[in-house]
């Protein structure tokens, strides 16, 4: 599909907007301005929200958790200013899904953080919420399920990415081509940014996610 070049020069002025968005580090600023800690090094050395609830605690994980989702979901909402292109479109499907990729480099990649950010597993949800809410909604209940039973939120994130491109295609059988490939990137890239879990998974050795299921005494 050829691209008009209306829609290329788009793209050349809001993707890096999108990147910008994705790049604003809330789990590093949150750390370092509340607790004074670089999150980055404590824990699993990532600036994800699930390290942040880890190192901080859930109540401040949380908010990092939203944040990181709504860059995402922001980043792929900025298609709105380019109003000539129908939402029913392919063409509008593929540009959001552009800008929201970009969003997702920009966390992995913060410019705004040395270039160290997290795996995206946040900001990618909340690019989904966009594409698919639907499917999004499916991938989260069984990263719910999935955590809750085996207290790995690696494998809660990785099982969520495998079965979002399932429910794209199949179930809910979105009409959009951009939207299965977009399912079926993300699935590839949840699992190539979580290799190291699962590694650890299959030797017995991945941290379990005790600081949710922490009992009051």
């Amino acid at each position: 599909m050829m691209m008009p070049l209306s829609e290329l020069l788009f793209l050349f002025w809001m993707a890096p907007v999108a990147y910008l968005i994705g790049s604003i580090p809330f789990s590093v600023w949150i750390g370092k301005f509340f607790h004074g800690i670089d999150v980055r090094e404590h824990g699993s050395g990532n600036a994800g929200a699930t390290n942040v609830m880890r190192v901080l605690g859930v109540k401040t994980g949380t908010p990092v958790l939203i944040l990181d989702m709504l860059k995402g979901f922001g980043a792929v909402k900025l298609i709105h200013f380019q109003q000539k292109i129908s939402t029913g479109d392919e063409l509008f499907m593929m540009l959001s899904i552009l800008l929201g990729t970009a969003a997702v480099l920009g966390h992995v990649f913060p410019v705004f953080a040395g270039f160290r950010g997290g795996k995206g597993v946040a900001t990618i949800a909340g690019v989904c919420f966009s594409i698919c809410w639907q499917a999004t909604l499916v991938a989260t209940g069984i990263f719910i399920i999935v955590v809750f039973i085996t207290r790995y939120v690696s494998l809660g994130s990785i099982t969520a990415g495998i079965s979002y491109p399932l429910s794209v295609i199949f179930i809910f059988q979105n009409e959009f081509i951009t939207a299965w490939i977009f399912s079926l990137f993300v699935s590839f890239l949840i699992i190539l940014t979580h290799r190291k879990n699962i590694d650890r998974l299959i030797r017995g050795a991945e941290n379990r996610a005790s600081f949710l299921f922490k009992q009051k005494h």
